[in-house]
């Protein structure tokens, strides 16, 4: 359900957790706060448009990035390129929480190519 959350900020909740948009005054880049449940994963995606750096603030993940995999926990970070295939999932017990910095010309939904998608989202060929 997507809204706004106490402080009038871009609020999402997804099949997967929920996301929330910290900043996103400036043209050039855009900064989210995004919490995974456990045993759950974002689709395996990618953008042309933008390159994407992740920081685990709390809990253990497991991204993907271009076929191979990395464990990423609290207090470590992950670069994502543009164009790059990727994904992130909770293999923990407890929520996962990570800040997102998007960086690049656009962020809009339609800039993301769902490769596999848990929840029926993956675009068809």
């Amino acid at each position: 359900m997507s809204g706004h959350d106490a402080l009038g900020r871009e609020h999402d909740e997804r099949p997967w957790g929920h996301y929330t948009v910290l900043d996103d005054a400036a043209g050039d880049h855009k900064v989210k706060r995004i919490t995974v449940h456990p045993g759950k994963r974002l689709s395996y995606q990618r953008h042309s448009q933008r390159s994407e750096h992740w920081f685990v603030v709390s809990g253990t993940a497991v991204v993907t990035l271009d076929g191979d995999r990395h464990t990423v926990v609290g207090g470590a970070a992950i670069d994502v390129p543009s164009g790059s295939a990727h994904r992130i999932e909770n293999v923990g017990e407890a929520d996962l929480v990570f800040i997102e910095v998007q960086h690049g010309t656009y962020f809009g939904e339609d800039d993301i190519v769902r490769l596999e998608d848990d929840f029926g989202r993956a675009q068809q060929n």
